[in-house]
């Protein structure tokens, strides 16, 4: 996620340990809970009316309330803040660090490609939920300007629009100034919610009573298909948990279960248990809840606070989508593209230009075909439940084989938490008619996307592979080859044990070799960081070839000239101004016989065919990059 809101100690003052958790606890509120944050502007409003219709009765206010309360006890509170962030990868957590925790783990081959499947799942659906998130939050805090009037209610998608278009117009100047802003708005965002939530209660204090589970026990005994379909929003008040777990790296633990302890989890269950309160006398103002707590005096200056809050919500999850994105593309399983680093002491704050087009491009769509939250609403959770049952099967793999927990224990615990997220995923699939086919449909496409360029990518180097010669072969005939001259090259390599294309066309081309032949070989780790010193390893192989793979965290963006530096502790000086990077330059046709479907052949064509040049990915000096071609067919 974006690190922009982790706000830094002024110059001259130094922070006590306890200050500083502080300090990133209010970087937390800004970030982590901006989504989950402003969910009070659309989730119990829209359960209440799941559950009894405009004007509920009040079994339903207590039963809808109860399953809120609950859901952000056990789900939340329990399963992210108590369980799944003890999960960390080096200290990092989300899908994509939790897969590569499971991953390590001693299980059979099988369960290794199931797990790898589930990451590329939570992947493609957290595509789909960071398209709807920003389109919810914002349009559910605009529509309260036609709640006071009702001639302000066309301007709410117009409005909506442009917001929406220029927060990704801004996404290329970074947050880093405006983000520092981020932590107190949501903090003074909190304070006004609990405030109109505590207003409300004192009017209706029995309203207090919903804490206890009978009540949604009752609704599910009274009307069992009702209260089923009313999950489906119910799961609408959880949305933005894995944002607890996936900036545990940026901010730490700690300071993220104090901000939910003692800040979020109470003025989110003040507000809903107001609106609780406020529908036992005014069962008509379901539709628009929130606002309707609010004094008319402050109703414009609550919709301010309500969009500026839904845009800090709306940039968290922007910015985690970029940051998910640079893991996949480390971990292979998107093709390589621009990423660019807004922020010149913040490595977390990152624009990934493509991404972000295809966000906006999305985001817009969806505003034009749903036009209003309660529509929106039907579409929204499927993506969010999906994540969440992959996030519970991956975290109690890794309490079997890390944690060491008994099995029992783990099927008691996970088993319980698994039923209720798997609950929460049947409910939202009821929604897939009248729209929860967008997110699967736009997750589904992610996930074709993705496992094309994987399987394409291996199918790719087989090919490399079976084309090129061994590496020990080669070194055996290199002291037939009589011309050397000054100078070093080097070439990047996609294997350590053969040679790369691009020096078998070089010596085919130009019949001679450099005096020192480096073999670069670049992998990505499956942890997030790797420690400078393990950064470069070199290998002296004899008659000037030197061999030096490069290894970088999935959190890590390649910088060859930087590592390259490092290489002189280990006895090899590279003068990058005078070396020279011979890159291979495959182009790819069909094969007659292809081992994947004609389509997946074209799609991971052209997706090769537009990812980002490898002098640019790996930050190489452009005037020392020589390209040499080949053909590869498929």
């Amino acid at each position: 996620m974006n690190q922009s809101a982790v706000l830094s100690a002024p110059e001259g003052k130094t922070r006590t340990p306890l200050r500083r958790e502080l300090w990133l606890m209010l970087g937390a509120l800004g970030v982590v809970f901006g989504d989950i944050g402003t969910s009070p502007l659309y989730a119990m409003s829209q359960s209440v009316i799941a559950a009894g219709g405009d004007k509920p009765a009040a079994m339903a206010i207590y039963g809808a309330l109860s399953l809120i309360f609950w859901a952000l006890i056990i789900v939340v509170t329990i399963k992210y803040v108590m369980l799944i962030m003890r999960a960390d990868n080096n200290g990092e957590g989300g899908v994509m660090a939790l897969a590569a925790l499971a991953h390590r783990s001693p299980v059979r081959r099988i369960t290794k490609t199931a797990i790898g499947i589930a990451a590329l799942l939570g992947l493609a659906l957290f595509y789909g939920d960071g398209m709807l998130t920003p389109v919810i939050t914002t349009l559910s805090a605009l529509e309260g300007i036609g709640v006071e009037n009702a001639q302000f209610a066309s301007f709410v998608v117009p409005l909506t629009l442009v917001l929406l278009v220029a927060l990704f117009v801004l996404q290329r100047h970074g947050t880093g100034k405006i983000g520092k802003l981020f932590g107190p708005v949501m903090v003074l965002w909190f304070v006004v919610i609990s405030v109109l939530g505590v207003t409300a209660i004192l009017k209706a204090p029995e309203i207090l009573r919903a804490a206890n589970p009978i009540y949604g026990i009752q609704l599910f005994a009274h009307e069992p298909w009702t209260a089923f379909v009313a999950l489906g929003a119910v799961v609408l008040a959880v949305t933005g948990c894995e944002a607890l777990y996936a900036d545990m790296g940026h901010f730490g633990a700690r300071p993220i279960r104090w901000a939910w302890l003692y800040c979020t989890l109470p003025a989110l269950l003040l507000n809903y248990f107001g609106q609780g309160a406020l529908l036992l006398s005014q069962p008509g103002a379901a539709p628009f809840l929130f606002y309707a707590m609010v004094p008319s005096w402050a109703h414009y200056p609550m919709v301010v606070l309500a969009t500026v809050a839904s845009a800090i919500a709306s940039q968290a999850v922007i910015s985690g989508v970029f940051s998910i994105t640079r893991q996949a593309v480390q971990l292979g399983q998107l093709p390589r593209m621009e990423i660019r680093h807004t922020s010149a002491t913040e490595q977390g704050q990152i624009y990934v230009p493509r991404i972000n087009a295809m966000l906006c491009v999305g985001v817009v769509l969806i505003l034009l075909i749903f036009r209003s939250s309660v529509a929106l609403g039907t579409a929204y959770g499927i993506a969010v439940t999906g994540v969440m049952v992959i996030s519970t099967g991956l975290v109690g793999i890794v309490a079997v084989h890390r944690w060491h927990w008994k099995l029992p224990a783990v099927l008691a615990v996970f088993g319980l938490l698994g039923l209720i997220d798997l609950a929460f995923l049947a409910a939202n699939s009821l929604k897939i008619i009248e729209g929860g086919w967008l997110p699967l449909a736009v997750a589904g496409l992610v996930f074709v996307v993705m496992d094309t360029w994987r399987v394409g990518r291996r199918i790719h180097l087989e090919k490399m592979r079976d084309n090129s010669l061994a590496l020990d072969l080669f070194l055996e005939r290199a002291d037939k080859i009589n011309q050397r001259i000054a100078g070093t090259a080097i070439f990047l390599s996609v294997r350590n044990d053969v040679v790369p294309n691009a020096l078998l066309h070089s010596l085919k081309h130009y019949k001679v070799l450099h005096e020192r032949v480096i073999l670069a070989t670049v992998t990505v780790s499956d942890t997030p960081f790797v420690a400078p010193a393990r950064r470069v390893s070199v290998d002296k192989l004899g008659k000037g070839f030197f061999a030096v793979k490069i290894t970088y965290g999935f959190f890590e963006s390649p910088d060859l000239p930087e590592a390259f530096t490092l290489a002189r502790a280990h006895g090899l000086a590279v003068e990058l101004d005078s070396a020279t990077f011979f890159l291979g330059r495959e182009t790819l046709v069909p094969d007659q016989k292809p081992a994947i479907s004609r389509w997946r052949v074209g799609l991971y064509m052209w997706l090769a065919s537009n990812a980002l040049s490898p002098a640019k990915f790996y930050k190489l000096p452009p005037g020392r990059v020589v390209e040499l071609g080949t053909q590869i067919s498929i």
